[in-house]
């Protein structure tokens, strides 16, 4: 059995270069509870994009024989301490064909897994099989590569919720793959969901698809909109995927402008509902600014999947991969942008595409 692969790695130096490149590596033979699995698919995830340039300008992006490379700025390096120097393998997510197995996994060569855990860039992975769902019959590998990482994000969305006692959800930008899962989650479970997007076109994609409450932020009426939706949904608890600038605030503010509403009489110090605001992505690397307008019984936070992962019980994590391999061709059904091999993910004008990360718009390598 071959077992040379190639890998899409990210490097970067002690002088503050950055380097993209493919790797040669040699893996060992699958033991017992393992997989050797033909990578046939793995979609670009933002989180992807912070392991491959991190923290890079990419206005200095070079090819440098069949790498990329890109400067750091000198501002960015003392947080990249811990891994200068490291040849870091990129990939959150991926399906393929399983091309050997330990002894005890034999009956699965040839049958198709969806996987998680990194490395997922590669024409071949290791992996162990408590790390992947097995595919139906007949499944694409396209159907299956990104059923960890936007799936278990708005599963775990929803059981958050539930955890903190909130009872609706405010979602910015919600016209994204994953937006559009939690679209069809939260009216299959009857959760007040508050959509918030940035243009028409989004307007009409999510209503398409049945949701009650979109909110355009390009409007002159956002402010109002936003309001009278969270008062119809009652939500209380908000996941940003935008992180910089005023999207948090804004919602926190429409929040406790609608509890207000409710009070019976003045308190200096604003309602006693709680709002809470979870920022989980970096569309705007920029500063997240609040303008306080929100009282004082609030919190906003950071939401990361792999800490959710870590914290929740570990039966509840089962039913939710179970649930997505039970859907994985209609609640959770991923749409993709275009199809790139690795050496295309090396391509300056491909790399221009998919890290522009438009709304709606996800790359998929086929490596």
């Amino acid at each position: 059995m071959d077992r040379d692969s190639l890998e899409l790695r990210s490097t970067i130096t002690a002088d503050g270069l950055l380097r993209l490149h493919l790797e040669p590596t040699r893996l060992p033979e699958p033991g017992p509870g393992q997989l050797l699995v033909r990578v046939e698919a793995a979609p670009v995830n933002p989180s992807d994009l912070g392991l491959m340039f991190g923290p890079a300008d990419m206005d200095s992006l070079t090819v440098e024989g069949q790498a990329l490379t890109a400067r750091v700025p000198d501002r960015a390096m003392p947080a990249m301490r811990a891994r200068i120097g490291q040849s870091l393998p990129v990939g959150n997510e991926g399906a393929g064909t399983v091309v050997a197995a330990g002894a005890d996994l034999a009956h699965l060569v040839g049958r198709r897994v969806a996987m998680f855990g990194g490395a997922m860039y590669a024409r071949l992975r290791l992996i162990a099989m408590t790390d992947c769902i097995l595919l139906p019959e007949g499944a694409e590998a396209a159907d299956g590569a990104a059923l960890f990482v936007n799936p278990l994000t708005a599963l775990g969305f929803v059981q958050t919720m539930r955890d903190e006692a909130h009872s609706a959800i405010v979602h910015a930008p919600a016209a994204s793959n994953l937006g559009q899962m939690l679209v069809r989650i939260c009216q299959d479970e009857g959760i007040g969901l508050v959509n918030i997007v940035r243009s028409p076109d989004q307007v009409a994609l999510l209503r398409g698809l049945g949701a009650t409450h979109v909110v355009d932020s390009s409007a002159d009426s956002f402010a109002d909109d936003l309001r009278e939706a969270i008062a119809d949904t009652g939500a209380t608890l908000s996941f940003d995927a935008i992180g910089g600038g005023e999207m948090t605030s804004t919602v926190l503010n429409a929040m406790e402008a609608v509890a207000a509403r409710s009070m019976t009489g003045y308190d200096r110090y604003g309602s006693a509902v709680l709002k809470q605001g979870y920022v989980y992505g970096g569309l705007d690397t920029g500063p997240t600014v609040l303008r306080r307008g929100f009282g004082f019984s609030w919190a906003v936070g950071g939401w990361l999947l792999f800490h959710f992962l870590q914290r929740a019980d570990p039966a509840t994590v089962q039913a939710m991969r179970e649930r997505v391999a039970r859907q994985m061709t209609t609640t959770f059904a991923s749409h993709y942008t275009a199809r790139i091999t690795l050496a295309q993910a090396l391509d300056p004008a491909v790399v221009a595409a998919y890290t522009r990360k438009s709304t709606g718009e996800k790359y998929l390598i086929t490596p």
